[in-house]
């Protein structure tokens, strides 16, 4: 059963790090147009202002004054979500997964 330790171990991180990416990592009500990911000036003209909500996938979500949502970035999926958790969370864990 030893030889399916590996698999287990990649799998448990896999759904922790699934779990960890929902969860909100900032928050941002602003009407900048200068954003780091801000490829939309268009949404702060005029004293317009947005709530940027940025989760641990890497994924920000826009919500427009006029109530749509914009989305930038992409999300972490598979070995690269499981690094950045690991990463994030306790730099001390083994990658060897």
């Amino acid at each position: 059963m030893t030889q399916y330790k590996q698999a287990v171990n990649k799998q448990r991180l896999l759904l922790e790090a699934e779990e960890w990416a929902k969860s909100v990592k900032s928050l941002h009500v602003h009407s900048l147009d200068s954003m780091w990911y801000d490829n939309r000036p268009e949404d702060t003209e005029n004293g317009k202002s947005v709530t940027d909500v940025e989760y641990n996938s890497g994924l920000i979500e826009r919500k427009l004054s006029n109530g749509k949502t914009v989305y930038f970035g992409q999300k972490l999926r598979g070995e690269d979500l499981i690094r950045e958790f690991i990463r994030r969370t306790s730099p001390a864990v083994s990658l060897e997964v």
